[in-house]
């Protein structure tokens, strides 16, 4: 019989609605229960694409006994970390200063007003490599709870206080200067891996941030260091197992420090971020590697995680079956020297082989490999590896796929937004500019509330109950702002407006001008999240930092820019100190340090022609969060046309930045050299 999970939209709840074991979602309703029965509540946090948690699910959750035993003596409420990531924010910071590590699935245990008072990961059903089993754990835990009741509240409010007192230090209100910003260089260079590109030993997680810091610094500065980090170690990501060779779109992470093992699940967030990476890349070098990558990883986002409301799926699956009915990770990905020879012939399976890298032994487990493309001296003819790269493709549709998270997260599709807007108008694809255009209506019709208040999440066109929090906010203005630059629709300025000035009223504290994670009318946590560190995806303090500045720089709006300026002060605390942390934060602050520059195209219409050549230079200029507005002369679709006529009857640039302009010009080569100097 299903449990109380039935009726939740996340795809990773769902998964857990036929246990045995009594969910309930994190509700205050749990939390009475506890209360009332006297019970501590078992917290147990993960997501839908993460292998341990199905692993634990199976072994633990799906069992009759253990079932049994948690709804005796436990309340057990199930969380998905991507729908409230405040919840899993707040406890994971318990648990790693408990145990000086983490990761999902989380297992925390709480008294009934929501205090930690134990902490773990995965449990194994029997004790295993010195952990306690499972079983152990809730055995240990009822014991307390029954026999040193006072002990245990005395733990959970000592933990409560710690986290309280463990407030970080995040500088003044002074926003970088040239100075921090080499030292963050300095920093990288010092982590940076010159043999197969990257930071830091394995795990390898793909550096898009710090990337796209690189980037702006050399289109900045000129620092070809800079420049050489991002061009190679963008190589290096796509020429490994991390990047799939076939269909395009990146896995989460290497297990490796060469890029050749990935861990299988594929995100959305990750291809969004690595799609604007690599086509911003292109815009830099005009690489075709970097081309090929950003459109393979756009058609991959379109292909196989669009939904049928228009919106962006979160996750496929690492796991999928492997053809005898065991789920097994990289199953759909990984090949064998036969398989090759079966889906190609023994001729071309060869050249596959020596292509991929595909040998006799395997790159993985089980004597499969992971395709790459090793550097090799060989000259392969171009059509014949088309056809091989198409009929594996072929071959692999037929296996059955990994699942998909079908959850619409509005972060990142904020990102995604961003990232198919800008990659479609660098290089002529405007089915791509419509699908981001899709993404950003469903956000505006099911996401968005008649306050403009964000929903976190939805699926199959219906709201989730979440709130949003501050990286939605950031992030979906972020994808508004790169959608009304590129569209040259200022409706889309406009949304960006409404969720910044949520930002300002509800997630920013007034006094430090440092921001929250979660808006000050949301659920009350044990604590209030707040972290500005840039991970697997910007912080919600770098994305709203961003979005505020480009927003300001559109408008001149002094609060949105002067809100920027403040909350950069913890990148100039941090970004010496821990770059590979923060590297969106330095991005922003390298665009505040070049204005940002704010660009009026003025024609008679975007589809004319010498309208449409200064309107696609403008947006394939380097320079660091330069926003650009394009329109008919005295349009009142943007602030920044109004007063800007055309010249002698011709469509005609503007430049402006730090409150002074250059001379509007006609000549798109004269604008693509203002733009660059």
């Amino acid at each position: 019989m299903p449990n109380r999970l039935a009726h939740e939209t996340s795809p990773y709840l769902l998964q857990h609605a036929d246990n045995p074991v009594d969910w309930w979602p994190w509700s205050e309703e749990a939390f009475e229960e506890a209360r009332r029965s006297g019970r501590p509540v078992l917290l147990s946090v993960g997501y839908s694409s993460c292998h341990w948690c199905h692993v634990m699910a199976h072994e633990s959750f799906e069992d009759e006994a253990t079932a049994d035993f948690l709804n005796t003596h436990f309340v057990s409420v199930k969380v998905d970390r991507e729908e409230r990531p405040d919840v899993d924010a707040v406890y994971m910071e318990a648990v790693q200063a408990a145990t000086g590590q983490g990761g999902w699935p989380m297992t925390v245990f709480l008294t009934p007003d929501a205090e930690p008072f134990y902490f773990g990961t995965y449990f194994p059903p029997a004790p295993r490599h010195g952990m306690p089993s499972f079983r152990q754990v809730l055995e240990g835990v009822r014991g307390a709870w029954t026999d040193r009741r006072d002990e245990v509240a005395e733990v959970a409010g000592k933990i409560v206080q710690d986290l309280a007192g463990r407030e970080i230090s995040y500088g003044g209100t002074e926003a970088p200067g040239e100075q921090e910003l080499a030292q963050a260089l300095l920093g990288l260079t010092r982590e940076y891996d010159p043999q197969r590109g990257g930071f830091g030993g394995a795990p390898k997680f793909p550096p898009s941030m710090v990337i796209e810091f690189l980037l702006r610094h050399h289109a900045r500065t000129g620092a070809e260091g800079a420049l050489q980090m991002a061009r190679d170690t963008c190589e290096r990501m796509a020429r490994g197992g991390i990047y799939d060779q076939l269909g395009g779109g990146f896995a989460r992470y290497s297990v490796d420090r060469d890029w050749v093992i990935p861990h299988f699940e594929k995100m959305l967030y990750d291809n969004a971020l690595l799609c604007r990476v690599y086509a911003h890349l292109w815009r830099a070098t005009g690489s075709d590697l970097a081309r090929r990558v950003a459109l393979e990883t756009a058609d991959f986002m379109v292909r196989e995680l669009r939904t049928e409301q228009g919106g962006f799926a979160s996750a496929l699956d690492a796991d999928s079956d492997d053809g005898t009915g065991r789920h097994v990770e990289g199953a759909y990905y990984v090949w064998t020297p036969e398989q090759l020879a079966e889906a190609l012939g023994d001729d071309d399976a060869e050249l596959a082989a020596r292509y991929f890298g595909v040998t006799e032994e395997g790159t993985f487990e089980e004597g499969a490999s992971v395709l790459q493309l090793p550097q090799r001296d060989e000259v392969f003819d171009a059509e014949r590896v088309a056809s091989v790269r198409g009929r594996l493709l072929e071959a692999r549709a037929g296996r059955p796929a990994p699942g998909r998270d079908d959850k619409v997260v509005a972060a990142w599709n904020g990102l995604a937004i961003a990232a198919l807007a800008e990659t479609g108008a660098y290089f002529d694809r405007p089915d791509l500019v419509d699908a981001a255009l899709c993404a950003a209506d469903l956000l505006v019709r099911v996401h968005l509330d008649e306050q403009a208040r964000l929903t976190r999440t939805s699926k199959d066109g219906r709201a989730g109950v979440n709130a949003g929090v501050l990286e939605d906010y950031g992030d979906v203005a972020e994808g508004f702002l790169a959608l009304a630059s590129v569209t040259g629709e200022g409706v889309w300025l406009d949304f960006a407006g409404f969720l910044l000035d949520h930002v300002l009223a509800r997630f920013v504290d007034e006094e430090s001008g440092a921001l929250f994670d979660t808006a000050a009318d949301a659920e009350r946590l044990i604590r209030r999240p707040q972290d500005p560190t840039d991970n697997a995806v910007p912080s919600g303090w770098s994305a709203a930092t961003g979005a505020l500045l480009g927003y300001a720089a559109h408008t001149g709006s002094e609060p949105h820019r002067r809100a920027a300026e403040r909350a950069l002060g913890v990148v100039k605390a941090l970004g010496p100190r821990v770059p590979r942390f923060i590297g969106w934060g330095l991005a922003v602050a390298e665009a505040l340090l070049d204005g940002p520059r704010e660009i009026a195209v003025v024609g008679p219409a975007l589809s004319d022609e010498a309208t449409r050549a200064l309107h696609r230079t403008a947006l394939l200029g380097t320079a660091p969060g330069a926003v650009v507005a394009a329109g008919a002369a005295e349009s009142d679709e943007f602030p920044l046309l109004a007063g800007r006529p055309l010249q002698q009857g011709a469509p005609v640039a503007y430049v402006c930045r730090n409150f002074t302009c250059d001379a509007p010009t006609t000549d798109p080569e004269r604008l693509r050299e203002t733009l660059s100097s």
